[in-house]
């Protein structure tokens, strides 16, 4: 696997399925030096962990901005595939917001035709300005077999989620334990959903949702007065535990009949660790 000195404290960020099944870790960089690694935490719904090292004078890369990025940048991902350490490929940003592809809860990836492999993973995707834009992954390419198309989580959700396990050892997420699926736009274009509207296909029994009556087939189409755009589950895990959040649900025969529209305000709690890379 790969890595990126995040700090000069010595912290290292990598993907959470790197590291998850080791039992130790240790860290080489290209001067030659090695040392051993501990994990400070990790995140599974984002597929990040954070290291610590001890080394002196390490050379911690700057960060960019992902929000800044376009189709059509050049990109250069760095890594380790195949053992192959160092190894440097260039490509361009092919698309960004990418989702929906079943890899972690929180999805937004970077989507590059660089080259990425086995061995990648964890490693840094860079702009022209050698800045960080980007955690490669190499799971979805690994998976489907497939040339020119790799994904990197973008550094704006690395940086808070990175900033949150080194602060407090994990990352605190409201939930209110609800599945929810995205519905396809000629579906909502037919039973009259606004765009990006999500249907509830489960709920957790005894969760927040489930107690306030939420129900599956329910159709959400906004949290707090704004349209859900598919984001639900990321727009309820950026809120504070304890805080409230109202849906406003369609109800009715599943898409038979005329809908009718609840507004249900939600206690927020906090995302308990067996709901992680599941809802």
């Amino acid at each position: 696997g790969s890595g990126v000195i995040y700090d000069n404290a010595g912290h290292v960020v990598t993907n959470y399925h790197v590291v998850a099944q080791a039992t130790q870790v240790s860290v080489q960089l290209r001067d030659g030096r090695e040392a051993p690694a501990v994990l400070v935490g990790s995140d599974q719904d984002t597929d990040l962990a954070v290291l610590e090292v001890r080394m002196p004078d390490l050379p911690a890369i700057a960060l960019g901005r992902s929000d800044r990025l376009r189709v059509g940048d050049p990109v250069l991902a760095i890594g380790n595939p195949m053992g192959l350490g160092q190894t440097v490929t260039q490509g361009i940003v092919s698309a960004t917001g990418r989702g929906r592809l079943g890899v972690s809860t929180f999805e937004n990836f970077i989507q590059t035709d660089a080259a990425i492999n086995p061995g990648n993973s964890g490693g840094a995707l860079v702009n022209a300005r050698g800045e960080l834009v980007g955690i490669n992954t190499a799971i979805i390419a690994r998976n489907a077999g497939i040339e020119g198309i790799g994904f990197a989580i973008p550094v704006d959700l690395v940086r808070g989620v990175v900033d949150a396990i080194v602060r407090d050892g994990r990352v605190v997420r409201g939930w209110i334990g609800i599945r929810p699926q995205s519905l396809k736009p000629e579906e909502c274009r037919q039973f009259g959903f606004p765009q990006g509207s999500v249907i509830v296909t489960a709920t957790y029994r005894g969760a927040p949702a489930d107690t306030e009556g939420i129900r599956p087939g329910d159709v959400i189409t906004e949290v707090d007065g704004r349209a859900v755009n598919e984001d639900l589950l990321a727009r309820i895990a950026a809120l504070a535990p304890g805080e409230p959040v109202t849906l406003t649900v369609r109800r009715g025969p599943p898409f038979e009949g005329q809908p009718r529209e609840h507004r249900i305000r939600i206690p927020v709690m906090e995302r308990p660790a067996q709901a992680a890379a599941t809802s």
